[in-house]
């Protein structure tokens, strides 16, 4: 019974009902029994003698539950599971030819059992390479399903392009070990050829000698005896001639095929070390600004110990093919094409080692002299190449902006540098159970740093430095030596906390902003105020740790305190550009501080404080007064809202509407003077809400309890002890106008509030100071730090022994 593939896969379609999609959650093999054209034919292609589509068919629901992916190829401590699943592949064959029956299924039957007997014979000496290609077939089938069903789709495109890519890679390296392996089994016939050669030439020598020797025999004899060896001698030496065209031959293809399987090794070394391995480091520098975690290393790892293995292995032939070439000098282009081959493979490996020598966890970019800090270099290549046979030494030495510009243009730089680092040595560590070659820094230090001559306008947060990481190791029992270095991301030095967010303004900045291949460390002095957008954004939702992000209304707020621009549109702001200067060198038109100052201000605020009620959409934050007003001056009275101040950095306000208290019937909106950090860490925002009864409805008409109660502090216990009082701060305001008749339109309606304990106590005393004197600021707002002034006083006053209180009271 013989049938062609393309007529089998024509046979097992009819026994599934055809669908008019392929669906992810269908069994592999149902699907691409549905490949059409191309497809279809690249599938056909992957079954032969090696493995028969048959067994793919009848075995299609083993085969996909098998844990094929759990097997390491290139360790061959996994080859006892590769052979676990051999034994069971030929079960499943055997059991489901006994279950054949009526005379088709006795033909299938021994069709199955002999299927069963040839896989054995195949696998049984190399069970690992079962696995190889069962991985293989189920590989490409699922990549082709994946591109068809994209493909079904009008206008879609892949969900994730990931998994392509990745298999992209696998085949390719799938395709390099095919080439490796024909080079390699070429490589034996070119040296039993060229043996054979010589022993045969070594033969046509001892001829040669023999007929040098027949000069002492009688001439008959001698006549005899030298045209047997004349004849032999001839025949040998044109055999000879023939065999040493047909070496020659063998070497010049040996060496083309070389050329191929290196062609195809750079290009995929490009593929992992300059798109896969930048974009990796690429998304560990936005990590800085907030920016999703950069993911692990392994998958990179492990494709660079492939990368590094197959050239190892084709650098190892070339010099085989060397050898021979120098045991066996044949005149031809050979010589030069091998001198070639090996500068390339050189070229390839050396740029390998260099490449994948990485930081894996960076320096903090914001740097604090005398602080200790830490930092991960790890080889990637390092366990492959046995590295960690003679463990290398790292070091770590910070050096300037111009420093690492000279350094990558290969310039002296007399091992300058621009600071003293403490603890800054460290050996790679060889980890058995991850394959890691790593340094860890734990406790380095930066002592002191020497800062250079600033440019123009430039302050000491602005200058850049970067920690320099070099090491030097042999491979191949020193056949290589490599000096390999690199470079962290940007750092800025700072000597006091009041630098950081100007520091970290610089950082951002650049991580942001930076392109790949840059001179160190280039940025553009301006960008589109949608890439902004987005840095901010993504920092934003980091620090305050929430998914709730800036929505476009907060963008455009932003825009309009960035450009001191009027406009509601956000398409306005589209074209818009913002420069350095506007984002953290010039402060806001009327204000002493600048754009991120302000902003910055904010994120310390919410994320030290109000994380919850920001989580809970409990504050709108990026409102302006005005805005404030027109929102609730259409709600009932007591409806407030929570907005950030214009005014102070990290300030937020409460904005409600109310009666006005001097014209009946008019109602007004009042702003309370700003809370800041200080005010949040004696009484919460949540318990400062719930002491101000006037404050009914969070906007738009939320009851405040509803939203606030479960983050209010439970009431303090009344008992008594040890003679104190367990005292208790709550916000009070106190309504006075600053005129006869405000002007509620203009935003400077006033209200003076003061934190005001409350003892629970018989007795009628009056301890609170006089509240006679305003405590409204130049904008018409509340002077908080005065009442919290007053309101520490009164807590220290609370703490004295019961019967101070009452004697200095009474007095």
């Amino acid at each position: 019974m013989k049938l062609e593939v393309g007529g089998l896969v024509q046979m097992f379609r009819s026994c599934f009902e055809v669908v008019p999609h392929l669906e992810p959650g269908m069994a592999l093999w149902i699907q691409a029994q549905q490949l059409q054209g191309d497809a279809l034919h690249q599938m056909q292609s992957l079954y032969g003698q090696h493995f028969p589509i048959e067994v793919r068919h009848y075995l299609a629901q083993w085969l996909e539950a098998q844990p094929w992916d759990a097997i390491d190829l290139e360790n061959q401590q996994d080859e006892f599971k590769a052979k676990r699943l051999l034994e069971g592949l030929i079960q499943e064959l055997q059991r489901k030819a006994e279950h054949q029956m009526g005379e088709d299924g006795f033909l299938l039957k021994i069709k199955l059992g002999h299927y069963a007997t040839q896989l054995k014979s195949s696998y049984d000496p190399c069970p690992l390479e079962l696995v190889r290609c069962v991985k293989h077939i189920l590989y490409t089938e699922q990549r082709l399903v994946q591109e068809a069903s994209n493909a079904s789709s009008p206008g879609s495109g892949p969900v994730d392009g990931t998994p392509q890519r990745y298999q992209q890679i696998n085949q390719t390296f799938e395709e390099l070990r095919v080439m490796t392996q024909d080079t390699e089994n070429d490589l034996r016939k070119l040296q039993h050829s060229q043996e054979y050669f010589i022993i045969q030439y070594q033969e046509s020598l001892r001829i040669q000698a023999q007929l040098s020797s027949l000069a002492s025999l009688p001439p008959a004899e001698r006549v005899q005896r030298e045209s047997g060896l004349q004849s032999r001698k001839s025949t040998l030496e044109a055999w000879l001639t023939r065999e040493a065209n047909t070496l020659q031959k063998y070497r010049q293809e040996l060496a083309e095929k070389h050329q191929r399987t290196l062609a195809l090794l750079r290009k995929q070394q490009t593929v992992i070390v300059d798109d896969e391995l930048i974009q990796w480091k690429r998304r560990q520098q936005l990590a800085g600004n907030g920016g999703p975690s950069e993911g692990g290393l392994d998958i990179l790892q492990a494709w660079c110990e492939k990368l590094a293995d197959m050239i190892w292995q084709n650098r190892q032939q070339i010099r085989r093919v060397e050898h021979l070439t120098q045991q066996l000098p044949i005149p031809g282009p050979t010589e030069e094409l091998l001198t070639e081959l090996n500068a390339t493979v050189t070229d390839v490996i050396s740029a390998l080692v260099t490449s994948t020598f990485i930081i894996e966890k960076q320096p903090p970019q914001v740097l604090k002299t005398q602080t200790k800090f830490s930092a991960t270099v790890r080889l990637l290549v390092g366990g492959k190449l046995n590295v960690h046979m003679n463990p290398p030494q790292v070091k770590a030495t910070i050096i300037s902006e111009q420093q690492a510009k000279a350094l990558l243009k290969n310039e002296n730089t007399r091992n300058d540098s621009s600071g003293e680092i403490l603890n800054n040595n460290c050996v790679m560590e060889y980890h058995q159970t991850t394959g890691t070659l790593s340094a860890h820094f734990r406790t380095m230090s930066l002592k002191r740093i020497k800062r250079s001559d600033r440019r123009g306008a430039e302050s000491v947060t602005e200058e850049k430095f970067t920690v320099l990481f070099e090491s030097q190791f042999s491979v191949g029992g020193n056949e290589l030596v490599f000096h390999v270095k690199t470079l962290s991301l940007p750092v800025v030095v700072i000597v006091h906390g009041s630098q950081d967010n100007n520091a970290t303004a610089t950082v951002l900045w650049d991580n942001a902003f930076s392109e790949p291949g840059r001179v160190p460390f280039v940025v553009p002095d301006k960008v589109l105020w949608p890439q902004l957008c987005e840095a901010l954004n993504m920092k934003y939702k980091s620090e305050v740790q929430s998914d709730r992000g800036l929505s476009e209304d907060n963008l455009v707020f932003l825009a309009q305190k960035a450009f001191s621009s009027s406009s509601n549109n956000p398409e306005d702001y589209c074209n818009m550009t913002i420069t350095w200067s506007q984002f953290n060198r010039e402060s806001l038109p009327g204000r002493n501080f600048t754009f991120w100052q302000w902003f910055d201000g904010v994120i310390e605020l919410m994320k030290k404080h109000l994380k919850s009620h920001w989580n809970d959409g409990a504050i709108l934050g990026f409102l302006n007064k005005q805005q404030a007003q027109d929102m609730l001056m259409s709600k009932p009275n007591g409806t407030f809202l929570l907005r950030f101040s214009d005014s102070e950095i990290g300030g937020i306000t409460i904005a409600w509407v109310a009666e006005n208290p001097n014209k009946a019937g008019e109602r007004m909106v009042w702003n309370l003077m700003p809370f800041t950090t200080k005010d949040f860490s004696i009484r919460s925002l949540a318990d400062r809400i719930s002491d101000l009864n006037h404050l009914l409805f969070l906007y738009p008409n939320q009851p405040k309890e509803e939203v606030f109660s479960r983050y209010c502090t439970p009431p303090n216990s009344k008992a008594v002890g040890d003679g104190y009082v367990k005292p208790e701060i709550k916000q009070v305001v106190k309504v006075e106008f600053s005129s006869p008749n405000p002007e509620p339109s203009s935003g400077n309606s006033f209200m003076e509030h003061a934190a005001s304990p409350t003892v629970n106590q018989h007795h009628n005393f009056t301890i609170y100071p006089s509240m006679n004197e305003s405590m409204l600021d130049t904008e018409g707002e509340f002077d908080l730090d005065e009442t919290m002034d007053m309101a520490r006083q009164v807590e220290e006053f609370l703490r004295q022994p019961m019967e101070t209180q009452w004697s200095g009271q009474q007095s």
